[in-house]
């Protein structure tokens, strides 16, 4: 009788967790729509560092700057069996994770490690590719470090936010580890003697030596073991229908070896192609497009936050009112807050933020957030010109009976534009240099394309100094310019 009872208690009760769980599991399933969604609009948008070779990198194919590698032919595989087109979004390395948690990448390939702290965030595939740490350092020093134990008192550089940056400082003693958001930083620090090796994955490794004779490999000695040094796949948490179908692809990788096959070797002859020439004028059209985005940004951020800057200036030094009273606290709270905050912050927050209720391109959300960090300053530059306009304007013109808003256009606003013309040139100037902090959202400014030619040449100095020349010839030809028009009402 015990034993009909106890059977019959835990029958129920397992009916009871089974009909608990299965609305639960349906309702996941209901609701996971994200490979219906991929390809009803037939693109799978994949973001990557295009700045780690042989796993993904740029080359020049037919004039067109393509990003290539042994990752971009796994995403175009997975592509290709959802039957949809990939487009490809390059970013700083530690943005990817924000990018794809937002929505600006259906996914991420970047050669990136599924840690357990990373499947917190998001969904990963099977593993396709099995990699290993080795670490790079210069030839002149190849008897004097051995493996990662040889660093003791000096700087070991590695890539943030990737598990080699954390293991780095997991494993070592006495070491200081540098981070830096990209590989070719790190080589160049290598080479200036900044860091004295460069910690990084085997296959990007040897793609570093082999094309240049001034740097070799030695092995890292890390203990793997407490590392995950394979790479996979990773999407947004909850994407199981899309994780689904890309672990068939990628199955089909692995077990066709295509890795080893098909797109390493690909991915070297990219890199022959790469170092065939690495002349800087080889690269003059990366160069120009990164100067032509240098100054739509720049253009775009100076109109709009000039405009802004009046509206602003306008509402704080408004009196009266209950609306007026708010109008000039909100001014206020407004440029106090923009000015005490980073621009690289409120450019990744107008991105990767606003990008969670509507989905503007990088270039987009780069000009909105240089014109409202702009608008800021100008305002203040403004509020300044028109309390240096003489009271006694204001007076003789409101006495010939002008408005107060006709007073204000045609007398005070032209005098304190005079006053404060080199301040707004001065902004002008500082936009062209600022426009280089949205290349950490993948916008191509001349900071990313040069970014790009290094890691594509492995030349670190060279394209340093073309991007010096090119924002120096950019911000004294908009100098003199502004001097020029300065000069013309100083006679007026």
């Amino acid at each position: 009788m015990i034993k009909k009872f106890c059977l019959s208690l835990l029958l129920a009760c397992a009916l009871v967790l089974g009909l608990s769980l299965t609305p639960t599991t349906t309702a996941q399933a209901a609701t996971d729509h994200s490979l219906t969604a991929v390809q009803k609009k037939g693109t799978l948008v994949m973001g990557t560092a295009p700045d780690y070779p042989p796993y993904e990198f740029e080359t020049t194919i037919h004039g067109k700057t393509q990003v290539v590698g042994m990752d971009v032919a796994v995403g175009q595989k997975i592509a290709k069996d959802l039957g949809v087109k990939l487009v490809i979004k390059s970013m700083s390395f530690d943005s990817l994770l924000v990018a794809l948690q937002t929505g600006k990448v259906d996914m991420v390939i970047s050669g990136m490690n599924p840690t357990p702290a990373r499947r917190k965030n998001v969904a990963f595939t099977h593993t396709y590719y099995q990699g290993g740490y080795s670490i790079v350092i210069n030839k002149s020093d190849q008897g004097r470090y051995k493996d990662k134990d040889s660093f003791k008192g000096q700087n070991l550089g590695a890539q943030t936010g990737t598990t080699l940056y954390n293991e780095s400082k997991k494993q070592t003693t006495g070491t200081t580890i540098k981070g830096m958001t990209t590989i070719s930083n790190l080589v160049l620090a290598l080479q200036s003697h900044k860091v004295a090796g460069v910690a990084m994955e085997k296959p990007s490794a040897k793609a570093y030596v082999a094309n240049n004779k001034q740097l070799v490999m030695i092995p890292s000695h890390f203990n793997l073991s407490a590392a995950d040094t394979s790479t996979a796949v990773a999407f947004k948490k909850g994407s199981t229908a899309l994780v689904t179908a890309a672990n068939k692809s990628v199955d089909q990788i692995k077990h066709q070896d295509l890795i080893n096959k098909d797109y390493l070797p690909a991915a070297g002859q990219y890199l022959k192609t790469n170092t065939v020439n690495t002349s800087m004028w080889h690269y003059w059209k990366a160069f120009l497009t990164g100067v032509k985005y240098t100054l739509i940004i720049t253009v775009c951020a100076v109109f709009f936050g000039f405009i802004l800057g009046v509206l602003l200036a306008l509402l704080r030094l408004g009196h009266g009112g209950l609306l007026q009273t708010a109008g000039r606290w909100l001014a206020t709270a407004y440029v106090e807050f923009i000015r005490g905050t980073p621009m690289m912050v409120q450019v990744m927050f107008v991105y990767f933020g606003l990008g969670l209720i509507v989905n503007l391109p990088a270039l987009t959300s780069g000009i909105i957030a240089i014109s409202l960090n702009s608008g800021a300053y100008v305002a203040e530059y403004i509020r300044g010109g028109i309390n240096s306009v003489d009271a006694g304007q204001t007076e003789a013109a409101r006495s010939l009976g002008l408005t107060r808003t006709a007073t204000l256009r045609y007398v005070v606003l032209p005098q304190a534009l005079k006053n404060i013309w080199p301040s707004l040139g001065n902004e002008f100037i500082t936009l062209i240099k600022d426009s280089s902090i949205v290349s950490i959202i993948g916008v191509s400014e001349l900071i990313y394309q040069s970014n790009i030619v290094r890691s594509d040449t492995y030349r670190g100095v060279a394209p340093i100094v073309v991007i010096m020349v090119l924002y120096f010839i950019l911000t004294f030809t908009a100098s003199r310019l502004l001097n020029h028009f300065e000069k013309k009402w100083q006679h007026a």
